[in-house]
């Protein structure tokens, strides 16, 4: 994820790409283009939605730790 946009941008940017490709208007070959565009900022937003799972739960079972010693 370090070279990756942040989740903002990548997201922002998605939304255009996704807005531009329901207009019409674009020749089979910036379609195209548009896609797969679009495609590598799905990954990348699903990399940041999976990062930001995995520290989600683990800060909960830090305090599920905290509050239940044994």
């Amino acid at each position: 994820m370090p070279d990756d946009p942040p989740y903002e941008e990548a997201r922002a940017e998605l939304r255009d790409i996704v807005g531009k490709l329901e207009s019409g208007g674009q020749s089979l070959e910036e379609s195209l283009a548009l896609w797969e565009r679009g495609e590598l900022l799905a990954d990348v937003c699903q990399r940041w939605l999976d990062g930001a799972s995995v520290r989600l739960d683990q800060a909960i079972a830090d305090h599920d730790d905290d509050n239940n010693p044994s």
